[in-house]
């Protein structure tokens, strides 16, 4: 092979060979064998196909499960995975990995099945874009970057004609979606006929090839062709998206079974394997006796234990049955205020998540007659009703419910979290994106809020939207898990700051209740007036983030499954909307200039802020007592590895305050 060509990334890492981890797992001091943590109940997995997955509640367990071809370090630096060697030779169009040999596919007990080849990443990939098999999850990425994957993707979508009695714009839609695949069957001589389910499901490796610019010269290579010269490719790879399957699995359990595959009849490629699940209760991982990296260190077992809420976590952690624990507000100031209490000497501030987490607004709302809610979706789709939102709410009181020592390290004013990328001189893109919105951070006070303009927009909205027929205060309605007092407390502190800052004649904050599911009781049905959710990167680009907000994109996730978006009628919400996806599409097609493309995003992550199409609201920056040093853990701001339970310094007993400190002092050396 010839050597490959080694690029330094604007987004400072090293995308060349590499032959060894850049940390010493000898030297991991392990001092709990078998981990056991928990998981709140509204984060209770859905699906255990980690090619289907795009939540969190999933990925934070599946990443223990499988591997991809490249992972990080704990500062969050490309490490060798599954590929022990890649890189570019042309500047990004072309990527070659090279496959370490023996890695084995085992069952649920550890036993091999057969070894991880080249191949199991195109039928990854395969199932990724076949709209038949895995619908449009996890699509955007390779769509964007991999020659011929939008064309595949758009031949197995096919299209479905709009209705007799659609609107202009379903017809609209209908129209392009026809014409474009119409294009990709011109383009390979295909049958320009859509495929039926059936059809679909029975589609192979065969056609894909052909299509798609993704090839394995032999067992151990894999190698991709970009679109255009992409320098972040690399980290994508560290995204489920790109993650391998095996046909014969697929084979074994059939195209539906496999996508609803359980934890007992799924193989695995990772440290750990998922030995015992009981739905909302228990999952326990297993240590896989043949991982491919046998020099790492692995607890013997991980348990999740599901909990009601935070609260009763605590508990649990006070009783000694769990190792971990975040501290809700009530709980930290318990501790915090009492120097003689016995966890006074342990709170220690946890490091920054990757997720940046916003409200996002629903612009096509019904009720639980599946009537549309028309009173909120007019006045949602007032710019001035956003914006007096956007103004108005101080966040502060939410934000001491995570971290009341020092709130405004939670404060967010972007969509895109810190510090994933930065420009050329050293500016880190969301400085650029809060330049451009006139925001400096303060210490002390949540900088973005504004009275005066909020009682502007208020007063605006209030006249605009009374002349359209909308009656106030305007409902909204917020959901909640029942069974989670945690939840409660937190929703009465955001409705008390919505009568605040806002005022009881505007609108008026519903709490409700879902019992287990909040996509099929709450998202699906469209109940809810919004969510606060948050966004963690997939890979080293801030396309990842504004992506998932696009109009009339398939693939873009908040739009299709939170907003509904696409469903709005509002003409100037719309144009908003388009134009903010158009700035979006140009930022995609810079690929040259970095420097030119991160500025491009920043403009367009201004204008949906400046719009408050999406209202950014916190970082998670927590308190938690715990014997796990979280320096010594995978730190990612993209990609699924942060959660993996692989070279963890541990201890018996719980750490100090004084033991954290010196763990950053050593970290920032």
């Amino acid at each position: 092979m010839k050597k490959l060509l080694a690029i330094l990334l604007a987004v400072a890492m090293l995308a060349g060979i590499l032959t060894a981890c850049s940390s010493d797992s000898a030297t991991v001091k392990q001092g709990v064998k078998n981990w056991v943590t928990y998981l709140t109940l509204a984060n209770e997995m859905e699906t255990f196909n980690i090619l289907y997955s795009q939540n969190n509640k999933e990925l934070q367990v599946l990443t223990n499960c499988f591997d991809g071809l490249l992972s990080q370090d704990s500062r969050g630096n490309l490490i060798p995975a599954c590929a022990e060697e890649w890189g570019t030779e042309d500047g990004g169009k072309t990527w070659t990995f090279k496959l370490r040999k023996g890695i084995q596919w085992v069952d649920m007990n550890g036993n091999a099945m057969q070894e991880v080849k080249a191949e199991d990443w195109l039928v990854g990939l395969e199932w990724v874009l076949n709209f038949h098999k895995n619908a449009a999850t996890n699509t955007s990425m390779p769509i964007e970057m991999i020659e011929g994957a939008g064309d595949y993707y758009t031949y197995t979508a096919g299209y479905t004609p709009a209705a007799a009695d659609a609107d202009d714009a379903a017809k609209e839609k209908a129209a392009k979606a026809k014409e474009k695949f119409e294009a990709v069957c011109a383009k390979y001589n295909l049958d320009p006929t859509p495929l039926t389910e059936e059809q679909g499901k029975a589609l192979g490796l065969d056609l894909f090839k052909t299509m798609v610019g993704i090839e394995a010269p032999d067992d151990y290579t894999i190698v991709y062709h970009c679109v255009a010269e992409i320098p972040y490719f690399a980290t994508v790879s560290t995204y489920n998206c790109l993650y391998p399957a095996c046909q014969a699995l697929i084979d074994q359990l059939g195209v539906d079974g496999f996508l609803a595959c359980t934890n007992e009849n799924m193989w695995y490629n990772g440290c750990y394997t998922i030995t015992h699940y009981v739905q909302g209760n228990e999952k326990v991982l297993t240590k896989n006796p043949k991982y491919w990296d046998d020099k790492c260190a692995l607890f013997d077992t991980v348990t999740y234990k599901m909990v009601e809420s935070g609260d009763v976590a605590y508990q649990m952690f006070q009783a000694g049955e769990l190792d971990y624990i975040e501290l809700t507000e009530s709980n930290l100031r318990t501790i915090y205020n009492n120097p003689d209490h016995e966890f006074h000497n342990n709170l220690v501030e946890a490091r920054p998540t990757k997720y940046s987490y916003q409200i996002h607004l629903v612009y096509d709302k019904h009720f639980e007659d599946g009537t549309p809610d028309t009173n909120w979706n007019t006045a949602v789709a007032n710019e001035n009703f956003r914006l007096a939102w956007y103004y108005g709410l101080d966040a502060t009181p939410y934000l001491s419910r995570t971290n009341f020592i020092n709130p405004q390290k939670c404060a967010n004013f972007c969509y895109t979290m810190t510090n994933l990328v930065s420009f050329s001189n050293g500016t880190e893109y969301t400085a650029r994106v809060r330049e451009l919105l006139g925001i400096t951070e303060n210490s002390e006070t949540y900088a973005r809020v504004d009275a005066a303009k909020a009682a502007e927009y208020k007063e605006k909205a209030m006249a605009e939207l009374s002349a359209k027929g909308v009656t106030f205060p305007v409902e909204v309605d917020y959901y909640i898990q029942g069974s989670s007092q945690t939840a409660l407390d937190t929703a009465n502190v955001l409705k008390q700051m919505f009568s605040d800052y806002l005022g009881d004649d505007f609108v008026v904050l519903n709490i409700k209740t879902y019992i287990s599911s909040l996509a099929t009781e709450v998202r699906n049905p469209r109940l809810a007036s919004f969510f606060i959710n948050g966004w963690g990167a997939d890979y080293g680009d801030p396309q990842n983030y504004l992506g998932q907000e696009t109009y009339g994109q398939d693939n873009a996730y908040y739009s299709v499954s939170y907003s509904k978006i696409n469903d709005a009628t509002d003409p100037e919400l719309i144009a908003t909307y388009k134009e903010f996806t158009e700035m979006v599409d140009k930022a995609n097609a810079i690929v040259g200039d970095m420097d030119a493309r991160y500025e491009a995003y920043a403009q367009a992550e201004a204008y949906m802020i400046q719009h408050a199409l999406v209202i950014p609201w916190y970082k998670n920056v927590l308190w938690q007592l715990t014997r796990t040093n979280d320096y010594s853990h995978v730190y990612s701001l993209y990609g699924i590895q942060g959660n993996k339970f692989k070279n963890w310094e541990t201890a018996e007993d719980i750490y100090t305050t004084a033991d954290y400190n010196k763990f950053a002092e050593d970290y920032n050396k």
